[in-house]
């Protein structure tokens, strides 16, 4: 039986290759169709968790784990010679930047090394973590053809890029259009019935590298459009003017205009990291990417605006120096109402108040406990702060970095005298005259 036929008659057995916010998800959108799922992944903490029916991810209920599990469609291990029982490999491991911007592929590198020992004939083998045109080609297809194999005949290599969002209930990940790109003909068509499997809607292109550089325009799109209105919002404070009242206004032109808004830094896996991605690849072809560079600086520089101003405030208000003051950061991972912290601003402020000498702390709910962080082990293990009246009174200042729903705007306003809203959380909200400062 064919690899197509196995897929179409759902008898074929998928492997997720990382099993994070990209992976878990996907594997619960295979399961939910009646796939066969194998999850891989090199953290135990994981394989065990799933094995046991229960959830490390906030936003996915242990009760859709522990579902799949005891109907024997979902199973995770961290030895990755099993591999060679699926039909279909998909991996889903971050692409991180290292110290200099360039791209760091040693986590796809080394998931395709550890399972090219294993790897059959008939096999699919798709990427979908985000990185530069080109990766698929020349870093997975020779690998594979060293095996003996030919790409398009006797084994099947797609580029499909993630596109989840964690938390977003009007999107979930399986009714967000899936792209992909094959390297051969039948590589598509193996790769359309694979994906259909777990997904509403499919655009398949032509190639790996069409794919790639689709999702980073994606984010790149997002990113330049980021950074205009953060650097908007600095003139705008500077002349007195209500970035998000203009914002807005604007919004309301019903064509040409798209509203984004501004905010203490970017964070995530994707827009933080995806756009250097092509601004290294770009290099190699003599073309430097301005914009791109240019919205990065300006939203890598928001934090230390918003401590800059924290501190103006600070100075103005109680005639206090940053140094030794103590500041509530309200807010740790990287959007609302989810427990993802990755590349958070709020790290990058509470390091800044620290070099400040401030005594930062924050708050949040759906990160009682600051898990390892490659970029930020300082923070390791450090606990949110109580939220209590007699607790968030006891700070100089508090710093509005990601509002969640579960936060109380009456307690926040009852109980603190200075507040630094970097995401127009409070607007409208009856505050006393200067409690609140937009940054």
């Amino acid at each position: 039986m064919t690899t197509l036929e196995k897929i179409q008659n759902k008898s074929a057995r998928v492997g997720i290759l990382g099993l994070g916010y990209v992976g878990l998800p996907l594997a619960l959108n295979f399961n939910r169709n009646g796939y066969k799922v194998l999850g891989l992944d090199i953290d135990a903490r994981k394989t065990t968790a799933i094995n046991e029916g229960r959830s490390y991810i906030e936003h996915i209920p242990s009760s859709e784990i522990a579902e799949v599990k005891n109907k024997g469609l979902f199973e995770a291990t961290t030895d990755f010679s099993q591999s060679a029982s699926c039909d279909a490999l998909i991996i889903c491991v971050p692409t991180p930047l290292d110290q200099h911007h360039a791209p760091d592929l040693s986590y796809v590198i080394n998931t395709v090394e550890a399972v090219l020992p294993y790897i059959r004939a008939g096999q699919v083998m798709s990427l979908e973590s985000t990185t530069y045109p080109g990766t698929t080609k020349e870093e997975l297809q020779p690998r594979i053809e060293a095996k003996g194999f030919t790409i398009g005949q006797d084994y099947f290599l797609l580029f499909s890029p993630e596109r989840e969002d964690p938390g977003n209930k009007d999107f979930p990940s399986h009714k967000i259009p899936k792209i992909v790109g094959g390297t051969t003909p039948a590589c598509i068509e193996v790769g359309k019935s694979l994906y259909m499997a777990a997904f509403e809607n499919i655009v398949p292109v032509s190639s790996p590298a069409v794919a790639e550089f689709a999702k980073l325009l994606e984010n790149i799109y997002r990113s330049v459009n980021i950074g205009l209105v953060n650097e908007m919002k600095m003139v705008a404070d500077k002349m007195g003017i209500d970035v998000w009242e203009v914002i807005n206004a604007a919004a309301t032109k019903p064509f040409g205009f798209k509203a984004f808004y501004p905010g203490p830094g970017i964070g995530g896996h994707c827009i933080p990291v995806d756009p250097f991605y092509l601004t290294w690849k770009a290099k190699e072809y003599g073309i430097h990417t301005r914009f791109i560079e240019i919205a990065g600086e300006i939203n890598e520089a928001m934090p230390e605006y918003v401590v800059r101003r924290t501190a103006e405030v600070l100075s103005r208000k109680k005639k206090k120096a940053l140094n030794g003051a103590k500041i509530l950061v309200m807010g740790l991972a990287y959007k609302a109402d989810v427990d993802d912290e990755r590349e958070s601003p709020s790290f990058h402020i509470l390091d800044q108040l620290l070099d400040h000498g401030a005594e930062p702390e924050f708050y949040d709910p759906h990160v009682p406990q600051i898990r390892p962080v490659r970029k930020h082990p300082y923070w390791r293990g450090r606990k949110s702060a109580e939220w209590t009246e007699s607790s968030v009174k006891s700070y100089d200042a508090v710093i509005i970095s990601t509002w969640h729903s579960k936060f109380n705007k009456d307690e926040l306003l009852a109980w603190a005298d200075t507040i630094i809203d970097t995401r127009n959380a409070l607007a409208g909200a009856p505050a006393n005259p200067g409690q609140v400062t937009k940054a």
